[in-house]
């Protein structure tokens, strides 16, 4: 296991960038702690694959050091960073069974055939593969090669890092909640560093103990589930992390307040010194709440039972919002209003979360 530094990493896939806009990786500068469980979570085409491309030594930086335990690692090939890599699409050797390519890591790196031979054991039963062990990997359905590939990226104790590159794409629904189950085991029980690539947040906030999320070339917000929910740092995280995401809302910011166009006001649980630029609130459908008393007037658009709750489309002030209404409460069907809970609205400045001087209750 190792503690993974990025000091400075940038990265542009031409020969002689000009600007920020040329380079696929912006700046980095993360640690990432020996032991824990890491996931690079954004949309395609936002950088994931490259860094740990990087990471792996697949992809030499333009800028900047990769450091395992303070060495740096930035020139070294793959093979010397003892790293195992799990990539989207199954990587096996067709002619060689189930028990064979679980084994060849192994044997590759002369363990004694008793080891061999309990590890692959162990690494089958967890991916579910213990039937199958002596049937060749050529004519197995792609869901069941892709297992093959996690097990040989598992089946290794001693590696710097375990890298998984959207490893659960060809894997069948039912399987991935699985396969995510014993990913956790493993690593509750092995420790091994593991950075796990998704565009999925059912998959990141599931699996990790820290989720960095990726916009646009650079990491955004590294925090828990919980933090990313709560108090997204960027309206991105807003809108990518939870189902709907974050209702976000242009505001102009006086001290505890927020003052929507038109002169309607919302409450703020915190108070904001003076706050320029392109600026917004940014509340949850889960801190909303629809009332016939309280709140702004709201035009309701639809309402769609998802079966645990409803989620309710509608328009604030030409802005169309979401809000999350317990399975069975009643929708007012006029005269609507939304209440937002103050303690749970954020504010924005050019797409990122202010820092408010002090709660508004401090207020004398």
């Amino acid at each position: 296991m190792a503690r993974i530094t990025l000091d400075g990493l940038a990265h542009s896939y031409l020969p002689h960038p000009q600007g920020e806009g040329d380079f696929a990786l912006k700046e980095l500068n993360l640690d990432w702690e020996d032991g824990a469980a890491y996931a690079l979570l954004g949309a395609s085409g936002c950088g994931k694959s490259t860094l740990l491309n990087i990471i792996s030594g697949l992809l030499r930086p333009s800028r900047g050091r990769i450091l395992f335990d303070g060495t740096d690692v930035t020139r070294r090939p793959t093979a010397e960073r003892n790293i195992a890599q799990v990539f989207q699409f199954p990587v096996v050797y067709d002619t060689m069974t189930v028990r064979q390519n679980l084994a060849f890591p192994l044997r590759n790196r002369g363990r004694d055939e008793a080891y061999v031979a309990r590890r692959v054991v162990e690494i089958a039963a967890m991916i579910g593969l213990e039937h199958m062990l002596d049937r060749k990997a050529r004519g197995l359905t792609a869901d069941a090669k892709q297992k093959i590939s996690l097990g040989r990226g598992m089946v290794r104790q001693d590696v710097n890092a375990l890298l998984f590159d959207e490893p659960l794409t060809v894997i069948d629904p039912h399987m991935k909640w699985e396969l995510r189950t014993q990913l956790k085991k493993l690593h509750r029980e092995f420790g091994h560093t593991m950075i796990y690539v998704t565009h999925d947040q059912t998959e990141a906030l599931t699996f990790a103990d820290q989720v960095a999320v990726m916009h646009d070339g650079r990491v955004v917000q590294t925090g828990t589930p919980q933090d990313l929910f709560e108090t997204p740092a960027h309206t991105f995280v807003g809108y990518f992390i939870g189902s709907p995401g974050m209702n976000v809302v242009p505001a102009r910011i006086e001290g505890d307040r927020a003052i929507l166009e038109g002169g309607p006001v919302v409450r703020l649980g915190d108070v904001y010194g003076p706050v320029t630029g392109r600026t917004a609130i940014g509340i949850r459908p889960e801190f909303a709440r629809l009332t016939e008393g309280e709140g702004l007037p709201v035009r309701i658009r639809r309402v769609e039972d998802v079966g645990r709750h409803q989620i309710v489309r509608a328009d604030l002030f030409g802005q169309e919002i979401n809000v999350i209404a317990a399975e069975g409460e009643r929708i007012p069907a006029d005269a609507a209003r939304v209440w937002f809970d103050p303690s749970h609205v954020n504010v924005y400045a050019d797409d990122w979360r202010v820092t408010p001087l002090r709660r508004a209750q401090e207020v004398a």
